[in-house]
């Protein structure tokens, strides 16, 4: 991430104007072996090429934020694989991570890893130990470390569906599951961390506190989240596009400086909710826009996202969530224009 990004990004959190409208886009495994016409297993296993598909990514796009910025990113394989989790690789799809349990009680068996030592974290760290000097070389430098969330986490071990059937079943394993997946959420960024001294905020992705209702969100996700997002770093960053707005209202007493949202709900309709202090990053339609139609198109519903902003200084345009497999170039580039204009 080049300097003058990472500023842009800690005022659009503070709600600080600055010129402009900002672009920005979460960008990962999912979308930047496709779109360069690579193997994903090339891109994951191969520390070069994940490298050169970054720069490229940039190269193409100098003007947009890509998030979190060379983000070493097998899937959301990382953290569950800690636990035992098996993967399995693909050509042309980011891996796909099995439950390790079938029910909730199984969880007493599990012991949270230590990233620096277990799974494939360890190998994480040492890309990034490896790539640091050639980014910096390059005039960036990496200052976001991520984590899938401890929702996200348990839903992998276990399975979403058992997951969610033993929230409701098994109310006091289901905490303790969670206290568990959280310290392993912290440990995770903070080894991130510490072989990247650049680093000075966090992104935490976590899609499974969307499936709870406002009652159960602020019992099995508020606390946790709250845990994680007290963290002493410059900038927090949270992605969750379920269209369930349950804890908007919590965003911003979490510390969340900038959320990533659904495109099924409208700018306007998302800032009553969250107010005024968390920085909204959104939210054109991802796959009816952004993959399957064409830049004109994109370009109108990024201005009419920029007209719904009305002005306000805590804003980034973006898609309504990460970048989906298959997202076109010049759609984002028809974005990054919109904003520019």
């Amino acid at each position: 991430m080049r300097k003058e990004h990472w500023e842009i990004l800690k005022k659009a959190a503070a709600g600080v104007p600055v010129p402009g409208t900002p672009t920005a886009f979460i960008v990962d495994s999912p979308w930047i072996p496709g779109y360069l016409g690579i193997s994903t297993i090339d891109y994951i296993g191969s520390p070069q090429i994940w490298l050169q598909a970054n720069l490229e990514v940039l190269r193409r796009f100098p003007d947009a934020i890509m998030l979190p910025g060379f983000w070493v990113e097998p899937g959301m394989a990382a953290e569950p694989s800690g636990y035992g989790c098996r993967i399995s690789f693909a050509e042309d799809s980011p891996p796909s991570v099995h439950p390790v349990i079938g029910d909730i009680a199984e969880a007493d068996r599990l012991s949270p890893p230590d990233p620096r030592k277990e799974g494939l974290m360890p190998l994480v760290l040492s890309w990034y130990r490896h790539a640091l000097g050639r980014v910096r070389d390059a005039g960036m430098d990496i200052r976001i470390v991520a984590a899938r969330g401890p929702l996200a986490l348990a839903a992998h071990i276990l399975g979403v569906t058992e997951f969610l059937v033993g929230l409701k079943t098994e109310p006091e394993k289901t905490h303790a599951f969670l206290a568990m997946t959280t310290r392993t959420v912290k440990d995770w960024l903070e080894a991130q961390a510490e072989v990247l001294p650049g680093a000075a905020g966090i992104m935490v992705l976590d899609d499974v506190t969307g499936f709870l209702s406002r009652e159960d969100y602020l019992e099995f996700a508020y606390p946790y989240m709250k845990d994680i997002f007290s963290m002493p770093v410059e900038l927090k960053i949270l992605h969750n596009d379920t269209d369930n707005p349950a804890s908007y209202e919590f965003l911003a007493d979490l510390g969340v400086g900038i959320f990533n949202f659904t495109h099924l709900r409208t700018i306007s309709e998302v800032r009553s909710l969250t107010g005024p202090r968390v920085c909204l990053m959104g939210n054109v339609p991802p796959l009816d826009l952004l993959v399957n139609a064409g830049p004109d198109a994109c370009g109108e519903a990024a201005r009419a996202c920029i007209r719904d902003n009305g002005g306000a200084p805590g804003f980034i345009l973006s898609a309504g969530g990460g970048v989906s497999p298959g997202t076109r170039g010049e759609n984002i580039a028809a974005l990054i224009q919109a904003a520019r204009s």
